[in-house]
């Protein structure tokens, strides 16, 4: 999975811990405003100083001094010059500023305690400005500040709510009397979401009315002004209310307790209680529920929750259960309790036996790759929103972010079998942590599968055997590079800095010494399932080794709370020990340190040129070689030494396979590497240290026995040697129309993704020409793994799932299908799933929104496959789903490739062939002999072929040739030509492009 860091090392912490709302709401210009013009004019006269007014009432500060440098000159020493009460809530300070044309600023409480703008200074003009929440305008806020004298008054409240501003003048002009200057009053606060100014109106009746931010953005009720009259009046969303209530009136207590929940429900599954109940009503609103739980050995529990479903795991086995449910409104008033309801658990089910790979050769399986959380949900009791299940939108969708299992996944195996896909690349396993880990790269406990993929009868264990019952394997996404940003468990986890003041208690968790995070179990403390607790310490742990350790330092949150040392984790901070971690950010991703250096502050580097790491890695990943999985994709691979790879993970890898399951399966245990090389020539920029197929080889010298220092040596030598100097392999190709047996006797371990097609799969041609410019320095590309698009990247990188059309995708697939390699299909594709949607945005847009959204809604139903590429019976929505275009077009490849050998591991040559893409293809082993000629969308000409009789896979037309010679027409986009000596005719019905 590659990773864009978004991080300034500097900065103690660069995360948003809460979402910031901005409100806009643009109301409408000012456009021939009486008055306006001498504001104009005004304007165009040049500032010699500046009158900055701070708003005091956020701070509470005692003292305020501004700090400040007219622009091109100098600070003034620290703290500053002290500033002086303007009126209420606001002190100010006029200071000179010559020639200059503004300043920057920051202001201080005069003892060590700083608005700074988060480290970046005010940038501030000249002239009248006010400093407000960390928002810069431009008004006199104590201007008119009266509450007028003569004999009529008006009273306008404001509601800023929609508006989103900070600082809102009222610019008028009393019935027969003039306009103030432009912008007009500042208007003071009133109550949350509103503004007043009380004018005084002489004898008039009315005034005519705009508002303003200060900062050129009006509210003029789309250039027609507000006619206000006496009295007190209300202005929201431009409507007007006169003799209107006081919106800041205090409301009256609220005693009114919710309704008790009813139809309180408990449904024991296993060792598994889920408990749900019908919302409760309250004339405010309901905030959340308090369940209690009795029963069991743990005594009373009381948890927390803001849905109406409760799902709790791993209770004790044969135990009853009784739980009562409580509505809680804002005022913390809270209902009477439910009646109960009762469950009694079950038996855990008996761990299901160790598996044992297919061992076949894994170019024979088309690969499906699904992120298990996202594909079908088979259990509603594990899944998870997370910290960020607000924040993301995810919560307004009902969509939490773990929320397949692998439950589903084995649920919808036939779906998979039925699209004739034979081997499912699944994201990492491995207990995560973050605060949005549903994908699964924030590795935390790696010798731990995630409870939030498990169910009773569903385990990670139950999943490859269920697969392997079907015929099909199981290939684990794996991390050697780094873990998450809290550590690795058992190896080394950091204690930060917790300081739970008003600022911070909401985000640290109150420890709970009786409860260990695992992702699923909540804490009755918090009612969290993502527990902090056992993070944070508000004393220095003893052999802390992070630099000022608990030290307040100068940065803010964006919510605007003070950051301390040692609080969030960083590299270059000495709270990760250079034993286990690296210890800086990567600032080169063609540079030595992109495979030393921290990719991302959710990405702890491991050291992975330390025994101790090395040891714990290899240990964890031999746990689930021996449960009989079929293969690793190696995430980031390319961030570890080639030299690492070759000594340590790769052979330990080969060794654990040939000790439990022998030689030949581990022969055919596929691991192939994500190298991210997003470049269309052939050597990535010319660093041979960071191309694909780099690491498909041995080494080729010794280096030294340290590990640390020979991956320099090897990086060193290698660059050092250039792109001419590197081994070549016929391994992939014919000689002349002869298959030869492979040599990988140089061969590393390691196949890769084949980035290079990747790249350039917004046009077929484009994958083809550029994919096979790159095999000679490929071990053996026919391993290569090829898709179009991913859970990171589409074509040329881009971040949208491709959306080339349905055409050009079966014009893919029919190159993916018939040319070398290893087919591989991302989730949904074969539906043009999220096509043109944003694949990853994090937090800051719903899942559902984007490219990996949960695809589970398009398998409602049932399938049944006892065959690949064919379903028995379907009913729902799968039916629907496997009805669509594309759908029978990869039905119908996988059966054609299924059935000649040479599309799936044979060698091929474009010698003597025209056409763009076209080929031809032979596997020759024991007493299979297979030859074809390929042709994608346009047509070809082959000479220097074997005499013989050529049948054609897709129409059954069959060519006696005698001469050496075959023509194809253009079968046209989508389409293809597969002609096999002494093949058995055609495979398969027509369908919407094989035809």
């Amino acid at each position: 999975m590659q990773r864009t860091p978004h991080r300034t090392p500097t900065r103690p912490m660069r995360r948003a811990l809460a979402a910031a709302t901005a409100a806009t709401g643009l109301l409408g210009l000012l456009t021939a405003l009486p008055g306006a013009g001498a504001a104009a004019a005004h304007a165009e006269t040049t500032e010699t100083s500046a009158t900055v007014f701070y708003y005091t009432k956020t701070k509470n500060w005692s003292a305020h001094n501004l700090h400040f440098a007219p622009d091109g000159g100098s600070w003034t020493s620290v703290p500053g010059v002290p500033m002086e009460a303007a009126c209420a809530d606001w002190v100010k300070k006029t200071v000179p500023l010559g020639t200059a044309a503004g300043l920057q600023a920051t202001f201080n409480n005069g003892n060590g305690v700083w608005d700074n703008n988060a480290g970046r200074n005010y940038a501030l003009g000249t002239g009248v400005i006010t400093v407000k929440d960390g928002v810069v305008a431009h008004s006199d806020p104590c201007a008119g500040s009266g509450t007028g004298t003569g004999t009529n008054t008006a009273s306008v409240y404001y509601s800023t709510a929609t508006v989103g501003w900070t600082t809102t003048n009222l610019h008028y002009k009393p019935d027969g009397g003039a306009w103030t200057t432009v912008p007009g009053v500042g208007m003071e606060p009133a109550c949350t979401g509103w503004v007043k100014k009380t004018v005084d109106l002489g004898a008039a009746t009315t005034l005519r009315a705009a508002f303003n931010n200060g900062n050129g953005v009006w509210d003029n009720n789309n250039g027609a002004d507000y006619t206000i009259p006496t009295g007190r009046s209300t202005l929201k969303d431009r409507a007007l209310v006169p003799n209107a209530a006081d919106p800041c009136a205090a409301e009256p207590p609220d005693t009114t307790a919710p309704t008790a929940p009813t139809q309180v429900t408990a449904k024991a599954d296993g060792v598994a209680v889920v408990l749900t109940w019908v919302p409760s009503t309250d004339d405010k609103a309901v905030t959340k529920y308090q369940v209690t739980r009795t029963g069991g050995t743990k005594g009373t529990v009381v948890t927390d929750v803001t849905s109406t479903v409760l799902s709790e795991p791993n209770l004790e086995a044969n135990t009853a259960y009784s739980y009562t449910v409580k509505a809680v409104d804002a005022a913390g008033n809270t209902s009477a309790a439910s009646a109960p309801a009762t469950a009694t658990t079950g038996v855990e089910p008996p761990a299901a036996p160790a598996g044992t790979p297919l061992g076949t050769d894994p170019r024979k399986d088309p690969i499906y790759f699904v992120l298990t959380a996202r594909f079908n949900d088979g259990d509603a009791s594990n899944n998870r929103g997370g910290g960020q299940h607000v924040k993301s939108g995810n919560a307004a969708n009902n969509d939490p972010m773990f929320r397949g299992d692998f439950k589903g996944l084995v649920e919808k195996l036939d779906y998979i079998k039925s699209l004739g896909m034979s081997a499912v690349w699944i994201t990492p396993v491995v207990l995560n942590r973050s605060d949005y880990d549903y994908h699964g790269y924030h590795g935390y406990d790696f010798y731990k599968v995630d409870p939030r993929l498990e169910s009773a009868g569903a385990s990670y264990q139950d999943l490859i055997n269920a697969a392997h019952a079907k015929g099909m394997k199981i290939y684990q996404d794996v991390v050697y590079n780094h873990s998450s940003r809290w550590g690795a468990k058992g190896l080394f986890t950091p204690t930060v800095f917790g300081v739970r003041d008003a600022s911070w208690s909401w985000y640290y968790d109150e420890k709970n010494e009786g409860f260990e995070y695992d992702g699923l179990t909540v804490d009755p403390k918090s009612g969290k399932s993502y527990y902090n607790g056992d993070l944070w310490s508000t004393q220095q742990p003893s052999g802390n080794t992070c630099v000022d350790w608990g030290k307040a330092t100068q940065y803010t949150s964006p919510e605007g709370y003070r950051i301390y040392n040692c609080q969030w984790p960083s590299p270059t901070s000495g709270m990760f020990p250079k034993q286990y971690f690296h210890t800086c950010w990567i600032g080169n991703w063609e540079g030595e340190d992109s495979r030393s250096c921290w990719l991302h502050e959710d990405l702890a580097d491991f050291n992975t040129e330390s025994a101790a790491v090395q040891n714990h890695l290899i240990g964890a990943y031999d746990k689930y070689i021996d449960m009989g999985v079929d293969g690793f994709r190696v995430d980031t691979a390319v961030h570890v030494p080639r030299t690492t790879w070759n000594r340590r993970f790769l052979p330990a890898i080969q060794e654990r396979v040939t000790r439990r399951f022998g030689a030949e399966a581990a022969k055919n245990f596929l691991v192939f590497g994500e190298v991210g090389a997003f470049v269309n020539d052939k050597w990535n920029r010319g660093s041979v240290n960071h191309s694909a197929q780099f690491f498909t080889w041995k080494e080729r010298k010794e280096y030294s026995a340290d590990d640390a220092t020979a991956a320099l040596e090897m990086y060193a030598y290698e660059n050092g040697a250039g792109v001419a100097d590197q081994p070549t392999s016929t391994n992939a190709f014919l000689d002349g129309n002869s298959y030869h047996a492979p040599d990988h006797s140089r061969f590393s371990g390691m196949n890769v993704i084949d980035m290079r097609m990747h790249m350039n799969f917004g046009d077929a041609s484009n994958a083809f020409a550029n994919g096979k410019d790159s095999d000679d320095s490929t071990n053996d590309a026919t391993y290569n793994v090829v898709y179009v698009d991913s859970h990171d990247f589409g074509p040329n990188k881009s971040s949208e799932r491709y959306a080339g059309g349905t055409d050009a995708w079966a014009e893919n697939m029919s190159l993916m299908w018939t040319f070398r390699g290893i087919p591989t299909l991302y989730y949904g594709s074969e539906i043009e799933f999220q096509k043109g949607k944003k694949i990853d945005c994090g937090p800051t847009c719903p899942l559902a929104s984007t490219g990996r959204a949960y695809y589970g809604d398009h398998l409602a139903g049932d399938v049944r496959a006892s065959e690949f590429g064919k379903a028995d019976s379907a009913t729902g929505q799968v039916a629907d789903t496997l009805a669509m275009p594309l759908v029978r077009h990869l039905q119908r490849l996988n059966a054609i490739r299924r059935a000649v050998p040479a599309l799936q591991m044979g060698q091929y040559s474009t010698q003597g062939i025209s056409g763009q893409m076209a080929f031809k293809r032979r596997y020759t082993s024991g007493g299979t002999d297979s030859f074809a000629l390929v042709t994608v969308t346009g047509g070809a000409t082959y000479t220097g072929i074997p005499n013989g009789t050529y049948r054609d896979a897709v129409t059954g037309d069959t060519r006696v040739v005698t001469d050496g010679n075959l023509t194809v027409a253009a079968p046209g986009k989508g389409n293809l030509r597969v002609y096999v000596l002494n093949g058995p005719g055609r495979i398969g019905d027509a369908g919407p492009y094989l035809k």
